[in-house]
């Protein structure tokens, strides 16, 4: 027959034995948790995926260097056929009529620069032909419209203008095809017409130009090329845009101008000028289209728009996300800002007050101490920990070891030491809060001192631990933990973590007087605070946190003496780091809701509510909730944004955890050695943290429930001398 216990199996001979159904449940709702986080992460890599295609950065002034063949290009288009069809399989070169302009514009729409194109077209009635952008459509439809209700041509320029020479076939083909689905969906109509991205005048054309060409006209397209070169790319200034622009003699010309790419302010004067001029000496301004003869846009197919619907929204969604993981990223670095200023400042205001001459809690305190260490199954470690708190320095101490039902002799364990002031109670099973509150009651001694079975105090711990309560307001004092077992690398990862993180973080809340958690491996506590705030509840997984919020509501004093060391047995695999990890995030999330009326309270409960509690949401829950950003932005900058910029940031965010580290170090009074361990903890061990959080928040917005769950001990930390 299998036993459980808090759905767990424990014991038992019957291998075959179904687990019972909450334990079914329970693996139900995680599988639904796990493919509900593998199809979030699955759609947001794909939306990054578009968002980085679509947002492929191009250079209009981009030039090819070295001197290409022009063996293959036909002398007709060679010489000045600057509309090269090559539908059907033959080929028509054509330019426009004497005194006839057709005006082009590159690269857009843009939000600013193509409207201002549009108002001075519009003004002196000239049509235009607009080459535009397919991601660009995708964000702008409503200017897109504009364009071809005002009676202007659009012609195709790719999707994300790359240098279509250096694209296979099928690339070239789906930057077209894209562009082309965006603009049926957009207006409702198709162009034939398209332009390279960096192309310019026919004579510029070489073989491999004239390969896309020819491809081109194979898909239907036809290529459009220039007779003027604006240079209005490189800004030479209103005057110099309308020189170069001009057309020779009274030939016609195709002119290149751009409305998008960056500051167009001198295309748009040089525009406002350029135009009546022309017409004053007799020019006609018109479409490519309408200059050659060719009839007008065909109506869009069902396909096209069918296909343009979906790019075009997958776009507006990529660009979205992008925007909203930009705005997450600020509130990242906003956050982490705020935590560090607030971390220095207050961490070495508190370090300095402690350490002064003058500093006193009060009237030393001899009284005896009860010191209660709840035990399940800790057969390992137990002796050790039974060891060091009976032969510390403090007078009068009381260890008594709560046997939570263990079945591995962890109570013979502890009777065979056979020390003096040692006491073992056996309970019923119940888990770790009903044994402490079972040592609660039974304790002879109204100081008590929680511990837990796989800890080891200092000599004097204890007797610094009480000495906070020469304050009669003081309810219960955090101790500084720290992790033993740091020769592997998860375990120096923890030591960090532990200084930086939680030592350092209970000297900011100490000095504002709303520590959340006085840590399980070590703590203080008046019997009398811990009857006023209700026990120890089994309502949450986190016992400790829970326990000290309720101390705070109470109208007791919680603070933090560092010079209390403990060393206990961190976690040495990543799955039991996922495990206990998982437990504090999910239980400290219980605690937040179960004491979310402090908020709200009046007097010393109030102050701790509107303090603490937003104080533990925002940087114990919400920065590391966000944190992710920084490394999603890390990679994604890496393959999409300027790698020197982004390796930049990267190395300023490590730069800002290692001075907090070692002002940590500095003030625990710890070596720095550890800290060579530190860059190597950004790629895998925060990344750990990161999933924890994230399944404890799915956890707990889907209602699920956790149980207690018996992490493994190597004794690693228990066969370790204790500190002298």
């Amino acid at each position: 027959m299998a036993l459980w216990r808090g759905g767990e199996r424990i014991g038992g001979t019957d291998d075959l034995a179904p687990p019972p159904p909450e334990r079914i449940r329970q693996r139900r709702r995680a599988r639904r948790r796990w493919v509900f986080a593998a199809v979030i992460t699955f759609i947001l890599v794909n939306v990054l995926a578009v968002g980085a295609y679509a947002n492929s950065r191009f250079a209009p002034d981009h030039q090819r260097t070295g001197t290409q063949s022009s063996a293959s290009v036909p002398a007709p288009v060679r010489a000045g056929g600057t509309v090269v069809d090559l539908r059907g399989g033959k080929l028509d070169a054509r330019r426009m009529p004497a005194r006839t302009i057709a005006l082009t514009f590159d690269d857009g729409p843009d939000p600013i620069w193509t409207p201002k194109v549009l108002d001075v077209l519009s003004r002196h009635h000239a049509p235009a032909t607009f080459f535009v952008l397919g991601s660009q459509v995708s964000r702008y439809p409503d200017i897109t419209r504009r364009m071809v209700r005002e009676g202007h041509e659009l012609g195709i320029h790719t999707f994300t203008h790359p240098e279509l020479t250096n694209l296979p076939t099928w690339r070239r083909r789906l930057e077209y095809a894209q562009t082309e689905a965006a603009i049926g969906y957009t207006t409702g109509v198709t162009t034939p017409l398209a332009r390279l991205p960096y192309s310019s005048a026919v004579d510029a054309v070489d073989d491999a130009d004239w390969a896309v060409v020819r491809d081109s006209g194979r898909r239907g397209y036809v290529s459009v090329f220039e007779d003027t070169d604006s240079q209005d790319w490189a800004r030479p200034g209103p005057d110099a845009i309308v020189r170069n622009a001009t057309p020779k003699g009274d030939r016609g010309g195709i002119v290149l101008l751009h409305d998008s790419g960056g500051d167009r302010a001198q295309t748009v004067a040089a525009l406002d000028r350029f135009i009546p001029e022309m017409q004053a000496r007799g020019y006609r301004f018109t479409t490519v289209s309408q200059g050659l003869g060719w009839p007008a846009a065909a109506p869009a197919g069902v396909a096209d728009r069918i296909q343009g619907g979906l790019l075009v929204w997958a776009v507006r969604i990529a660009d979205a996300t992008v925007r909203g993981l930009w705005l997450l990223l600020i509130a990242v670095g906003l956050l982490t800002l705020a935590r560090t200023l607030l971390l220095f400042g207050y961490a070495v205001r508190h370090a300095r007050r402690r350490r002064a001459p003058t500093w006193s809690w009060g009237d030393r305190i001899t009284e005896p101490v009860t010191v209660i260490v709840p035990a399940y199954n800790e057969r390992t470690t137990i002796a050790a920990a039974v060891r060091s708190l009976a032969s510390g320095t403090h007078p009068g101490v009381e260890v008594l070891v709560v046997d939570d039902e263990s079945d591995d002799g962890t109570a013979e364990e502890v009777e065979r030491l056979g020390l003096a002031g040692v006491r073992v109670v056996r309970v019923p099973g119940g888990g770790k809060a009903a044994a402490l509150n079972a040592g609660v009651a039974l304790a002879r001694h109204d100081l008590l001192v929680m511990v837990d079975a796989d800890t080891v105090v200092d000599p004097d711990a204890l007797h610094r631990l009480v000495q906070p309560f020469g304050d009669p307001r003081v309810g219960a004092v955090a101790g500084n933990v720290k992790v033993g077992n740091r020769r592997r690398l998860i375990g120096r990862w923890q030591h960090i973590e532990y200084v930086i993180g939680f030592s350092l973080d209970r000297r900011l809340y100490d000095t504002l007087h709303c520590m959340p958690t006085i840590p399980g491996a070590l703590g203080a506590f008046r019997r009398e605070a811990v009857l006023a705030a209700g026990g120890l509840s089994r309502a949450t997984l986190a016992e400790d946190t829970d326990l000290t919020m309720g101390i705070h509501r109470a109208g007791w004093r919680v603070v933090y003496e560092e010079t209390a060391v403990a060393r206990t047995e961190a976690p040495s695999t990543l799955p039991q780091l996922w495990r206990q990890r998982y437990r504090w995030s999910y239980g400290t999330m219980q605690a937040l809701w179960r004491h979310r009326r402090s908020l709200v309270e009046r007097g010393s409960p109030g102050r701790f509510g509107r303090r603490g509690l937003p104080f533990i949401a925002l940087f114990s829950v919400l920065l590391p909730l966000l944190a992710p950003v920084v490394d999603i932005f890390a990679v994604y900058g890496l393959f999409f944004l300027d790698r020197y910029e982004t390796v930049l940031a990267w190395l300023a965010v490590l730069a800002i955890q290692v001075i907090t580290a070692i002002l940590a170090f500095r003030l625990d009074r710890e070596p720095l050695r550890p800290l060579w361990a530190l860059p190597l903890q950004q790629f895998v061990y925060r990344q750990v943290m990161y999933l924890v959080l994230v399944h404890s928040v799915v956890t707990a917005l889907s209602g699920g429930a956790l149980k207690w769950q018996k992490l493994r001990r190597t004794g690693e930390v228990a066969a370790q001398p204790t500190a002298g």
